[in-house]
């Protein structure tokens, strides 16, 4: 272990839950920034599909006291801490771009089918 290492934010535990929790109760989570336009690209995107409104949660966290830490929680689950971070059905599948880009290709469609996040047609 080397000198950075020690330098890593410590994130307490309730943050861990937090996030955990958001992430695994809902079939899509967005974490975001109001003022992102990767955040508002990824949003955007999303947006095109008819997801229960009970299972998608975008959450702004720039006014959170403990922005900080949750980005630092995002990082060591997904390897950035950079935002959007965006999941669906537990599993992050990347930012503003992965987003566009499973779309075009017709993946995140299939994804929200697949965990059964989109309203059912009548």
């Amino acid at each position: 272990m080397g000198l950075n290492s020690s330098k890593a934010m410590e994130v307490n535990d309730s943050v861990k839950k937090f996030v955990d929790s958001v992430i695994s109760d809902n079939k899509v989570v967005v974490f975001s920034k109001i003022y992102c336009p990767f955040c508002s690209k990824a949003k955007k995107v999303l947006e095109k599909y008819p997801i229960l409104d009970n299972q998608y949660v975008v959450l702004e966290i720039e006014d959170r006291d403990d922005c900080n830490q949750i980005q630092e929680y995002l990082r060591q689950l997904t390897g950035a801490s950079s935002v959007p971070r965006v999941f669906i059905n537990g599993n992050f599948i990347g930012g503003g771009d992965d987003t566009v880009r499973l779309d075009s290709s017709g993946e995140l469609g299939k994804r929200l089918e697949e965990c059964q996040a989109l309203k059912q047609k009548l």
